[in-house]
């Protein structure tokens, strides 16, 4: 078990009912507002694919170039 959801359930134990109840009504309504989380398809980036709009593309590549840096994690 994670050590997120023992933290939750040892809280659980020494709170009150009331809080318990209204932590129970919170956490479900987060639930049911949660978008489902499935994988793209890149179908919606496919459609664009090769339809630049504009004369500026050179200008935002070299943009691109010379204000990205390395990831930091």
């Amino acid at each position: 078990m994670s050590s997120l959801k023992e933290e939750l359930l040892q809280t659980i134990e020494t709170a009150p009912e009331g809080a318990i109840e209204q932590t129970l009504i919170y956490l479900k309504t987060l639930l049911q507002n949660q978008p489902s989380l499935r994988p793209g398809s890149g179908r919606s980036l496919l459609r664009h694919a090769g339809k630049w709009q504009g004369d500026d593309f050179e200008d935002c590549l070299q943009s691109v170039y010379h204000t990205r840096s390395e990831a930091q994690f």
